[in-house]
């Protein structure tokens, strides 16, 4: 009993890993596919794979939609010569790939991605822990993912990419104040006093069953949003890398393998950024304001909240592709300005108008 209870998690972990990291796959062909939508291309359409791909009406479908695509792609990197200059700090040069990658990997264990009953009748989160300061856990590890960037820039001894990491640093200490700020106020509402969820995503998501807090709190939802996206390095926020000025910024120096992990961890953190949106506005796999959850008590329910949420996360990274693709680049300035002069002091204001509203109902009440 004792060794099915740890091979239990483990293989519960693994299985989130894998489909984890295929979405990150599938995520860069999506990104291909809309931007070759937008910019009036076809994108990804030739690459077959071995019998499946040469089956006349399915092959043909398939290699159309692009499904192969990421298989090459990582074979290309797997494979390719793996070449590191001479001028870079070896050690560090090698780790900073994994520590970019891993705050994505480790926050998902605390991402709550459907709903079950248990055999008592209470509703239980599908998630490997729940623990009830999920939402620091997500800020302490995720911060730990510019680390990585930082390495990278530092480790290369070359000035593009050390400019570049000095950028990140300081887009990441500029945006995490309003995104920590604009997150206060959704749990001032969602927890209340002697709630049992405490900082947990899932009380968050149970507090949301009637109206979404993105209607509640859409203040709140368009700070964290921005920051999200300043976050995860993504135009029009991306100083980090900014290819007209920097080459390839902090992975300019980086190829083969290594690059593909970075370039695996980018999207791995848009799609962390992408559920930690759904859960806090949009509802998580409740169903839509204003209605009732249709999701019954057995597994065909519990399959079905886990579709609805993972819908809405699809819809968040199409939200990021379409916006990378349709805004141009900010400047460096601009972008510490909006940080610092725009949304610290939006979210400060925010969140003091919400403590004067919920002492006002409180004394209401009182």
């Amino acid at each position: 009993m004792d060794t099915l209870a740890i091979l239990l998690p483990i293989a519960f972990a693994l299985a989130m890993i894998s489909v984890f990291m295929g979405l990150c796959s599938y995520s860069v062909l999506a990104e291909r596919k809309v931007s070759s939508w937008i910019q009036g291309r076809v994108g990804p359409n030739r690459t077959r794979l071995p019998l499946i791909g040469h089956i006349p009406i399915l092959g043909n479908l398939l290699t159309g939609l692009g499904i192969f695509q990421p298989a090459a792609d990582g074979l290309k990197f797997l494979f390719k010569e793996e070449i590191t200059p001479g001028h870079v700090n070896k050690f560090y040069y090698y780790l900073a790939p994994i520590v970019a990658l891993a705050p994505a990997l480790t926050t998902m264990v605390v991402l709550p991605f459907g709903r079950y009953v248990d055999p008592n009748g209470v509703v239980q989160p599908l998630v490997l822990a729940n623990i009830e300061i999920g939402m620091l856990f997500i800020l302490g590890i995720s911060s730990l993912g510019v680390y990585g960037i930082v390495l990278a820039g530092w480790s290369s001894n070359s000035k593009y990419p050390f400019l570049g990491a000095i950028r990140s640093s300081a887009q990441m200490i500029s945006y995490e104040l309003a995104m920590g700020l604009a997150i206060l106020p959704v749990f001032m509402w969602s927890a209340a006093p002697g709630s049992e969820h405490g900082m947990s995503l899932f009380g968050v998501i149970e507090a949301q069953e009637t109206v979404w807090l993105a209607l509640w709190q859409p203040l709140s939802a368009l700070i964290f949003l921005v920051a999200v996206f300043a976050e995860t390095n993504r135009l029009p926020f991306d100083m980090a890398e900014s290819e007209t000025d920097l080459v390839g910024g902090f992975h300019t120096e980086y190829g083969c393998f290594k690059f593909g992990l970075f370039f695996v961890a980018e999207y791995a953190h848009v799609i962390m950024g992408s559920a930690l949106f759904v859960c806090l506005f949009l509802g998580g796999w409740n169903f839509l304001p204003g209605l009732a959850n249709p999701w019954g008590d057995g597994l065909f329910g519990t399959v079905l909240s886990v579709v609805w949420f993972m819908s809405k996360v699809f819809f968040m990274i199409f939200f990021f592709i379409w916006v990378r693709w349709t805004l141009p680049r900010f400047r460096y300035d601009q972008v510490m300005s909006l940080g610092w002069k725009i949304l610290l002091p939006l979210a400060i204001a925010n969140l003091v108008f919400n403590t004067l509203l919920i002492a006002l109902i409180d004394t209401i009440n009182a």
